[in-house]
């Protein structure tokens, strides 16, 4: 079972710590991961490109001119895609759809493979708790550069309860937050660091794990 290094907020040495093997030893593959972010950014666009076609122009009810008899084309609407100010034939519309299914067992599978990547890396760090005094950025700012990797970006892990540490993370630089239980893959790829508490791992593993 791997092991990693437990730290205090201050930066000090609080032991080690067993990580799960169903979560923390999993093989890494590049095309299981590439495919769940693939989806996953699919998943999250929005689409706002939309062109109106004829139909839904407005105007261009009445017939420009008579059929015949004024030498000039014949046209039944001034909202043709061949008029300046008509409809658009073949344009972007808001109702394409990108959405990319991918099974859970494979989002789970990709999950646990950056996650070990992470551990491989010695990118994942584990503190012993996140308990602070007051809701204070000042503190957590002093946490990051006191733990490894203080000058790259990292992602703080919370588990239900680590509330206070929320709010005061929330306007550090380079630094991001999500819940235990909102993990994905995206996201953990995006940030150089993984910083999460002990009670954070107890929760990833609850449920991912399984």
């Amino acid at each position: 079972m791997a092991e990693v290094n437990l730290y205090n907020l201050d930066g000090s040495s609080a032991g080690q710590l067993t990580l799960s093997d169903a979560l923390f030893a999993v093989k890494p593959k590049k095309s299981v991961i590439h495919s769940v972010i693939v989806a996953q950014d699919a998943n999250s666009r929005q689409v706002l490109a939309h062109t109106k076609d004829r139909s839904e122009v407005r105007g261009g009810g009445k017939k420009p001119w008579r059929q015949k008899g004024t030498g000039r084309a014949r046209h039944g609407s001034s909202r043709s895609p061949i008029w300046s100010g008509g409809g658009v034939t073949f344009g972007p519309i808001k109702d394409r759809v990108y959405t990319l299914k991918v099974n859970k067992s494979t989002k789970r599978l990709a999950l646990c493979m950056v996650l070990t990547d992470k551990v491989q890396d010695s990118a994942l760090i584990a503190v012993k708790d996140f308990t602070l005094p007051a809701a204070k950025t000042k503190l957590v700012a002093a946490m990051r550069q006191a733990l490894p990797g203080a000058k790259q970006s990292a992602l703080l892990v919370l588990a239900p309860g680590e509330e206070m540490m929320a709010r005061a993370a929330k306007n550090i630089e380079g630094t991001e937050i999500i819940r235990a239980g909102s993990l994905n893959v995206r996201d953990i790829v995006k940030y150089r660091f993984l910083i999460v508490s002990a009670a954070g791992l107890a929760a990833m593993t609850e449920t991912f794990a399984s």
